[in-house]
């Protein structure tokens, strides 16, 4: 866990860095004055400080100073150029947690000071309501304590599981690109509700509690989706009949696919 006299650092003040900084206030996992975030936007900084009274800082030298852990929240394509900035301030002390996409520890190793200590994570955008999935994966040179310290942050947003890092990519596909499989499928559901005679506003509310109400029993349950399933399909009845429907379309294939596109897409970017 982290110590009253550590501080947690912020390489970027965007969505998911804020995500994270609500998660980890609300959750009293660390106080306002142990986290400080860096962004080169003033507003961004001011906004964040504003609202979470949590410090800012203007250089990687004052972060690296003031914080044992620094997270990597910025976009993958300026990795290399960001952290340009923080490797002749980092140290054997200091806990590197990435949540770029598509960048390995491999890649991350080749630019940071030897024996760094690195976590890469995969989190998902429900992480900016604490609902998020998240994965880790830890280099050789992490200790217990990072992935205790690693776990506990990433749980303060939802679930968090460690992985081997080759089934990252997998996870991407999965769980990291699964919000946006989801939101195509309400999307759906409403124009349906809408063709079948609802008024778009109630066919909305009624999928997205169905949604949530699913997702809450299949959570809850000992059974699993198939058991549950089988629980809501009557001999003859009106389920069986969509389900029947959605089978011929090939909705069971098509989102297994969709996973695993996404999963070598991840891969792809990662080379």
């Amino acid at each position: 866990m982290l110590q009253p006299n550590e501080c947690i650092g912020f390489i970027g003040g965007g969505q998911m860095a804020e995500a994270l900084i609500r998660g980890l206030l609300a959750a009293n996992v660390t106080q306002k004055e142990q986290l400080v975030v860096i962004d080169p936007d003033p507003d961004r900084k001011k906004y964040l400080h504003d609202v979470y009274g949590i410090p800012t800082c203007d250089t990687a030298e004052e972060l690296c100073a003031q914080c044992t852990v620094l997270i990597l929240a910025v976009k993958p394509q300026v990795c290399h150029q960001v952290l340009d900035q923080y490797v002749m301030f980092l140290t054997s002390n200091h806990l590197l947690i990435s949540i770029l996409a598509g960048v390995t520890i491999g890649e991350l190793e080749s630019i940071l000071p030897d024996n760094s200590r690195i976590v890469r994570v995969m989190p998902n955008t429900p992480a900016l309501v604490l609902a998020g999935a998240s994965a880790i994966s830890l280099n050789t040179n992490a200790t217990e304590a990072d992935r205790t310290l690693s776990l506990s942050i990433f749980s303060a947003i939802g679930l968090c599981i460690e992985v081997q890092e080759t089934q990252l990519d997998a996870v991407t596909g999965l769980s990291g690109s699964g919000p946006g499989y989801l939101f195509t499928i309400i999307d759906g559901l409403v124009d349906g509700g809408v063709l079948a005679g609802l008024p778009r506003n109630t066919a909305e509310q009624l999928v997205l509690q169905t949604i949530y109400g699913t997702a809450k029993l299949a959570m809850e349950s000992d059974k699993n989706a198939a058991a549950l399933k089988a629980q809501v399909t009557s001999p003859g009845g009106t389920t069986i009949k969509g389900i029947q429907l959605l089978e011929q379309r090939g909705i069971r294939s098509a989102l297994m696919d969709a996973v695993l596109a996404a999963a070598n897409r991840s891969k792809e970017l990662g080379a």
